[in-house]
């Protein structure tokens, strides 16, 4: 039936064939080349993450028995914090095939589709163990059954075939990680939470982050003047690596606006071969960019941090 024979296990009909095929053109990727330096500090969630995922994969024989692999790990915490960046991290250090899964890619319009969708998915990543299936915005798949009234019979199925794949995970020795994240944890359903048994907070980033984001985004070079990081650490408490790099760009760009204007008030277009350098960046641009640029993630925090103490895992010593 299938046309990808040796990417894809021995289905029973060409319905199922089409589903896995849909689903290898929309979801394998190739090493998503992210490495654990270029993110910057999360260094309990890299420790924690390493000794889920990584360290079972390299070091197999000590990982049976009691010590089997956690095969659900969910990454929770605020909205542009990095948990996408450390689940590509995973993959590219595992060298496992990376199965990156929106609510869009298992969700059909068709009756039964579905469910379907999802058996499918586990199986390929069994064929092609060693795999991560990662669940991006895990909480519009499975948020809590039962709740709504309007909740239609074809969702609860979803959430019902995911739960006894991911049942079915813990029963087998193949190394199949299902990776989940989040930025709504309190809205998952009880039953996916015990099934994802590793549940890793991904905060804020600390002064120290901070500043290694500031250095890379922001160079200091000669020619420009000397960047105030420890001003742009003390103002940026409670801003995400995303709200961060959102800083510097509006910096970066306030140099370009002025060039900008000055071209366009010229009567005649420039050859692009003579436009002039962009200027250095100025102090009052980094102001600027500090007074337009709000954070976006800090509301919740007290949020997690409770999530984090009542269901989280901790490194211990």
């Amino acid at each position: 039936f299938c046309r990808q024979k040796s990417m894809l296990p021995s289905f029973e009909s060409a319905e199922t064939c089409n589903l896995a095929e849909t689903l290898l053109r929309d979801i394998i990727r190739g090493s998503p080349d992210v490495k654990w330096e270029s993110i910057k500090g999360l260094e309990t969630a890299k420790r924690l993450l390493k000794e889920a995922v990584v360290m079972p994969i390299k070091y197999p024989k000590y990982f049976t028995g009691l010590l089997s692999p956690w095969k659900g790990i969910l990454l929770f915490g605020p909205p542009g914090t990095g948990k996408t960046m450390l689940a590509k991290a995973v993959a590219t250090e595992c060298k496992t095939t990376f199965f990156n899964i929106s609510a869009s890619s298992i969700v059909s319009k068709w009756r039964g589709d579905s469910e379907k969708l999802v058996k499918v998915l586990f199986e390929l990543a069994r064929h092609h163990a060693p795999s991560t299936i990662f669940l991006d915005e895990i909480d519009a798949i499975i948020s809590q059954r039962g709740e709504a009234r309007s909740e239609h019979e074809a969702s609860r199925r979803l959430k019902t075939e995911l739960l006894i794949q991911m049942d079915g995970l813990t029963k087998t020795d193949e190394l199949v990680f299902v990776l989940a994240a989040t930025n709504l944890p309190w809205e998952l359903d009880a039953a996916m939470l015990r099934r994802l048994e590793k549940r890793i907070l991904v905060p804020l980033p600390e002064a120290e982050a901070r500043h290694a984001m500031f250095e890379e985004f922001l160079p200091s070079t000669p020619d420009t003047m000397e960047i105030p990081y420890d001003v742009l650490v003390e103002s940026t408490e409670g801003y995400s690596g995303s709200d961060i790099r959102l800083v510097c760009k509006e910096a970066a760009m306030q140099p370009l606006r002025r060039l900008m204007a000055v071209l366009e008030g010229r009567q005649e277009e420039m050859p692009e071969d003579e436009l002039p350098e962009v200027g250095p960046i100025a102090a009052e641009d980094i102001e600027l960019a500090l007074r337009n640029t709000r954070p976006s993630a800090h509301l919740h925090a007290h949020r997690y941090e409770q999530f984090n103490q009542d269901y989280g895992s901790h490194v211990i010593g």
